[in-house]
């Protein structure tokens, strides 16, 4: 199975080995600079090892920060989707982790967080000891030295300092306080619970990265963490000098009787994260340019179990098959945008979404559009993963529930290239499972099934689809009525050819018989649907691919939202 998932996810695994291995480079080559580097024996004379856990952390937040914001530039994904189309099934594929990856470096940055405040906290904790201290210590000494100019060691020059006061007056100390509870934020508020009942909640404290950023580049400019200055390094040396430190008399005469001076470590945050800012803020500008353009909606559907159907025009608007785009009603909210699938066809000469209620900004949607036609912002189309499923063979297409939506849009399209006879279709066959909890749900759907039905039995290609509805919410009355029919040529809930199936989908058969079916073939397995699913049908995509060049290979995709 490890085999078959690198094949599968090789772009991922180098992604993530380079990532995992930068990080452990930058932490292991600043933790020793810091632990050896002679500039800083003095400061290590006080600090101990904390100096190098707070300065590696810090190199790796850096880093991390640097990356954070380049999974969410979704039009910069885009443009590398398009560059990319020549190697379509690995590369294009891998874009859709996205999300994860971000996530990852998300979970990474906080992690990194508590090391370097951990290690300050400890760093403050010495320096205010070594500044209460009166023994004639090395770090006693060093922290009474150049308390009045520039040249000092030990930012806390009082007695009467607390950690507390320089955590909450200095800037590095409060950017500190502030970036922290920033990222707390946006890492418990972005769980998968919230995002899914309260997403204005995980939209607006999301924002606060631009809190984050501002904090980050000011951070570390006051630099209270210092080392020994270049000149001062010439002229008294400490492997020569510190021992004269702290046993010189009033007469001194020798080389290391003057005093070492410090300088501060240039702040270097903004040279990480100046491209990315610079990259996320045109991606910003991109969106709102293409948010003001014009879009006229053309046709309102209200479906049952309220489900809305919006059809839309747009100048200049070119679609692919199961992209996505972003919806804004500025109505309800100027600044909330929501992905919803397109369930259009790119034959077709509009473009749809269907919005089904799920939490507060979605009902009041559909409560508008009932009472009139809101003005709509629309940004996208953005692409994902089941826009490739005219490049395989053959596809099967796994939907549960609304996750239908980006089928609706495949199998229309294939219905167009049918009704034109297009050469360039490599698609020979497509197996479609929806698994749906009620019946109400199904019913925007079967118009489509059934003229598609219709259209391949009256070109004779009634073959070329196979497809099986799992109703896995089922009652008794649903059950009567079933056993009555049960001879009827069409299916009782649905009124279509295909029965459906009550329960859920043994997915082993379903492989095994795709597999017996098409020995030789490259199969695309496309999901849009829950996680638990997504692991399911990996798991099978794995054990069904055979070693075998030659023999059945399963791709697995996902749709990421």
């Amino acid at each position: 199975a490890m085999g078959s998932w690198l094949v599968n996810h090789w772009f991922s695994a180098a992604v993530l080995a380079a990532w995992l291995g930068i990080n452990i480079f930058l932490f292991s080559y600043y933790f020793l600079f810091f632990d050896r580097d002679e500039r800083y024996f003095y400061t290590r004379a006080i600090l101990g090892s904390a100096l190098a856990w707070a300065r590696a952390s810090a190199k790796c937040l850096n880093f991390n920060s640097m990356l954070i914001l380049l999974p969410v530039c979704r039009n910069l994904l885009s443009f590398l989707r398009g560059t990319c189309s020549c190697c379509r099934r690995t590369l294009r594929k891998q874009l859709d982790h996205n999300l994860t990856f971000h996530k990852l470096v998300a979970y990474t940055l906080a992690l990194l967080t508590a090391v370097h405040t951990i290690a300050h906290l400890f760093n403050l904790e010495r320096y205010n000891q070594s500044q209460q201290a009166t023994d004639g210590s090395l770090p006693a000494v060093l922290s009474k030295m150049h308390l009045q100019g520039s040249k000092w060691l030990n930012p806390i020059q009082s007695n009467q300092t607390t950690v507390e006061y320089v955590a909450f007056t200095t800037i590095p100390g409060l950017t500190g306080v502030i970036i922290t509870l920033a990222l707390i934020l946006m890492v418990t508020s972005s769980t998968e619970f919230i995002r899914r009942n309260y997403f204005e909640l995980f939209w607006y404290t999301h924002h606060l990265f631009l809190v984050y950023f501002a904090g980050l580049v000011i951070h570390g400019i006051a630099g209270l963490v210092r080392g020994q200055t270049e000149q001062s390094m010439a002229e008294v040396h400490p492997y020569h000098c510190a021992e004269y430190l702290t046993q010189r008399d009033q007469n001194c005469t020798h080389n290391c009787c003057n005093d070492p001076e410090f300088g501060s470590i240039p702040a270097e945050s903004w040279k990480w994260v100046l491209a990315p800012i610079i990259l996320y803020v045109f991606e910003r500008i991109l969106r709102v340019w293409r948010a003001q353009q014009k879009v006229v909606v053309t046709k309102v559907v209200m479906h049952p179990a309220r489900v809305l159907e919006l059809q839309m025009l747009k100048k200049g608007f070119c679609m692919e098959v199961g992209q996505y785009i972003f919806i804004n009603c500025p109505a309800i909210s100027p600044l909330e945008w929501h992905p919803f699938t397109l369930t259009s066809a790119p034959e077709e000469d509009f473009f749809s979404i269907h919005i089904r209620a799920a939490g507060d900004w979605t009902e009041r949607l559909i409560d508008t559009f009932q009472l009139e036609t809101p003005r709509i912002e629309v940004d996208g189309p953005f692409g994902t993963a089941s826009e490739d499923v005219f490049q395989y063979e053959v596809a099967m297409l796994v939907g549960a529930g609304i996750g239908v939506t980006p089928f609706a849009s495949v199998l229309k399209s294939i219905w167009y290239k049918f009704q034109q006879a297009d050469q360039t279709l490599k698609t020979k066959k497509i197996y479609f499972y929806w698994l749906c909890r009620d019946t109400g749900a199904f019913a925007w759907f079967n118009d489509l099934l059934a003229s598609l039905e219709q259209k391949m039995a009256e070109s004779g290609k009634a073959d070329f689809l196979t497809y099986r509805l799992f109703l896995t919410g089922w009652d008794t009355s649903i059950a009567n009525n079933v056993a009555l029919h049960f001879d009827t040529a069409t299916d009782t809930v649905t009124g279509l050819r295909h029965k459906t199936i009550f329960g859920r989908p043994m997915w082993n058969m379903e492989f095994a018989a795709v597999a017996a079916a098409h020995p030789r073939s490259v199969v695309g397995v496309f999901l849009c649907g829950p996680e638990a699913l997504a692991k399911s049908l990996q798991k099978s995509c794995h054990q069904h691919s055979s070693l075998d060049p030659r023999k059945v290979k399963f791709y697995f995709n996902k749709e990421n939202f």
